[in-house]
């Protein structure tokens, strides 16, 4: 009998236990929470191994939809279509909880989620949602995990939070869940709280970097006194700062106002304040002279000043009767010495790029002189220049003949297209000392007769020219009659890949030489380079415009 009731005892007993157990087990998976619209909410995970969490909203919430998702864990702002059942998977099983975000409630206070704490001292946060309930019981989170289980020294009396000692890491988001019971039904009411770790306070009163300075003004204008101090980081920001005349010891507060300050260092903890004072003087007399200007910065651990001397700035005036005739001679007497020095390529230029047609009437006997230094020759380089012939003359640059040896410039040298081009092609009459200078006379007298007898001296400037000397008189007995006007134009064309390296070589040519070549007309020509029609173009522009009688070149 006894055992018997015993027995029955123990199945009542266990019965209530797994009965207990399971409303306790389905109370922790059907959980009801409720948030403010507009504050930071937190959807708890549960553990879920599915981080997406989907709800399931009714028709009656505004912005509700089947099948939308939200990041289990992730913080977001609170809004009405965030209402509805969510559900996850966590261990094989599918829980549930409810969500319902509100325009507001009467017991909670917005905008009071913002708390700064001192590091190293201990520090307390306040649960906003603790006036919404008549239960006690609050729960912290910090990252998804309760503060009480974490590793750290804290304690919740009257739903405060009391830290012992404040760190960085304390910095962020803490959650407080409280108990309200609505009609018998219990919901979690969840609230945020934004915790931002400031610095100690500091002890040292502010600064102005700038220290002491005298400044320029002038006299009848305008003038602004400008103080920039930085203040050390305080919670409770308020600058001092005022600019004051001294006038033989007695202090006078000036009209100033704050220009700017910099309230982003309050995001940062750990910057300084920076203010900036300004005075206005409206306009600047000799008595502003004779004063100083003090600017004091204060802060509740002391002040800093910088002092302001004015200073007469003085305007450089020149008599207009002196003035004007010393700029006059100084002007006149460097155009003088410019016109001097230049002297020469001022001819130069003037002759070669201002004279064209001015000599067309006079009798000629040849269009251009050609001279040139032969590149290393063959047989069929030789036989095409000794045998040039001439044919009748065509100026077009199009026609069958020019257009042959414009394919073959690339690789025949510059000295046998230029008379087969200049005399055979286009019909001028050119004077070659190897064919048109009787040998056996004077060469210096030959060459300078030559060159008079011609209306265009072209000079074909390759690595070997320069360090000839026949070349180079060639070329100084043209620049010569350049600037006697014997010859109408000076033409060079250069064919080294460096053309600046051949004005100066070993050993150095004359100096009338060196201005000259840096002033002369002049084309670029390319050899081994692929046909180019603009430089044939160009040097047909630069001929002469009218071609000398056949009859002269019967009478030599």
């Amino acid at each position: 009998m006894e055992t018997g009731n015993i027995l029955f005892f123990l199945t009542l007993f266990f019965e209530g236990y797994c009965v207990a157990n399971h409303q306790k087990d389905k109370a922790d998976v059907q959980k009801r929470y409720k948030a403010v619209e507009g504050e930071t909410f937190r959807i708890p995970c549960f553990n879920c191994s599915k981080l997406d969490v989907e709800s399931t909203s009714p028709e009656g919430y505004e912005g509700g939809r089947k099948g939308s998702f939200l990041d289990c864990g992730k913080r977001f702002t609170a809004e009405a279509k965030h209402s509805g059942n969510y559900s996850c998977f966590t261990n094989g099983h599918k829980l549930f909880f409810h969500l319902r975000v509100v325009e507001k409630m009467g017991c909670f206070q917005p905008n009071k989620n913002l708390k700064f704490l001192v590091a190293v001292s201990g520090g307390d946060i306040p649960c906003p949602g603790f006036t919404c309930s008549n239960s006690t019981a609050v729960t912290w989170y910090k990252n998804e995990k309760k503060v009480s289980e974490q590793k750290r020294v804290s304690s919740v009396k009257r739903g405060v939070l009391h830290l012992n000692t404040v760190t960085e890491k304390d910095t962020g988001v803490f959650f407080c869940d409280t108990q309200i019971i609505e009609e018998g039904v219990i919901w979690i009411f969840r609230t945020a709280v934004e915790v931002k770790v400031i610095p100690p306070p500091s002890n040292d009163p502010p600064r102005i970097p700038a220290g002491d300075a005298t400044e320029e003004v002038e006299i009848g204008q305008p003038h602004t006194l400008s103080c920039k101090a930085f203040f050390p980081f305080e919670l409770n920001f308020s600058s001092n700062m005022e600019w004051y005349m001294n006038n033989d010891g007695n202090m006078t507060l000036l009209d100033s106002k704050q220009n700017s300050t910099n309230n982003e260092s309050l995001e940062k903890y750990r910057e300084e304040y920076e203010v900036i004072q300004v005075a206005f003087i409206k306009e600047v007399t000799p008595q502003n002279l004779a004063h100083t200007y003090t600017c004091i910065a204060s802060n509740t651990f002391g002040n800093v000043n910088a002092t302001i001397k004015l200073k007469r700035k003085l305007k450089v005036q020149w008599p207009s009767l002196v003035g004007y005739p010393v700029t006059s001679f100084l002007l006149v007497a460097g155009l003088g010495i410019i016109v001097h020095v230049k002297w020469l390529e001022i001819q130069l230029i003037h002759r070669s790029y201002f004279q064209t047609g001015r000599q067309d009437g006079d009798e000629k006997e040849f269009d251009v002189f050609l001279s040139y230094v032969w590149s290393p020759p063959s047989a069929e380089v030789t036989e095409s220049v000794t045998t040039s012939s001439r044919s009748p003359p065509n100026d077009e640059e199009g026609s069958p003949c020019i257009t042959g040896l414009l394919d073959e410039q690339n690789t025949r040298p510059l000295e046998v297209l230029l008379p087969q081009v200049l005399e055979d092609q286009w019909g001028y009459r050119l004077c070659l000392l190897e064919r048109d200078v009787l040998p056996g006379g004077a060469y210096t007298n030959d060459v300078v007769l030559a060159i008079k007898k011609s209306r265009m001296l072209i000079c074909v400037l390759s690595d070997n020219y320069l360090t000839n000397s026949n070349a180079v008189f060639v070329l100084e007995s043209g620049v010569q009659a350049l600037l006697q006007k014997s010859v109408l134009k000076l033409l060079l064309l250069w064919t080294s890949k460096d053309s600046a390296s051949l004005i100066q070589p070993d050993p150095p040519l004359p100096t009338l030489l060196q201005k000259a070549l840096k002033v002369l007309p002049s084309l670029d020509w390319r050899s081994g380079k692929p046909p180019r029609s603009s430089f044939w173009r160009s040097l047909r522009k630069l001929m002469p415009n009218n071609k000398v009688a056949l009859v002269s070149v019967k009478q030599h």
